[in-house]
């Protein structure tokens, strides 16, 4: 197996992050609060916002998890030519996985995203989340 670098998995993630990008500019345009005008009272978001939100969750989680889940590819890695895959079978991992792996990145956040640049000098290019879950990125 050929472990993808450093490069290529930040680039996959940016593109996976513009494409919900337009949704989430919309989930804050809409979001903002408002003053009623009757009672002079502050609002909370409209429901157009809450519409955007959804959509931004649900475009990112078929995308991050499903996509990538079943085939080893969200759109960002497929367009760089990476996969996600279990280290010990080399399959994809599946969509809870997938999900479950998106959460345990906060292991990587929480060491000031330090663990997001363990692929720089791992033999594995693992990030710390990737080697909770036994998970690996390949060319």
């Amino acid at each position: 197996m050929s472990y993808a670098s450093w490069g290529p998995r930040v680039g996959a993630y940016l593109i996976d992050a513009v494409v919900v990008l337009p949704l989430v500019i919309l989930a804050y345009i809409t979001g903002g609060a408002s003053m009623d005008a009757e009672s002079g009272q502050v609002t909370g978001p409209g429901p157009l916002y809450y519409v955007f939100l959804v959509l931004t969750i649900a475009l990112s989680g078929y995308n991050r998890w499903f996509l990538a889940g079943r085939t080893g590819q969200s759109w960002g890695k497929k367009a760089l030519g990476i996969r996600l895959v279990d280290e010990a079978g080399g399959e994809p991992i599946g969509a809870g996985k997938a999900f479950v792996r998106d959460i345990a990145h906060f292991v990587d956040q929480i060491i000031c995203y330090i663990g997001y640049l363990f692929p720089l000098w791992d033999a594995k290019r693992q990030t710390i989340a990737d080697k909770i879950m036994k998970t690996v990125v390949v060319d």
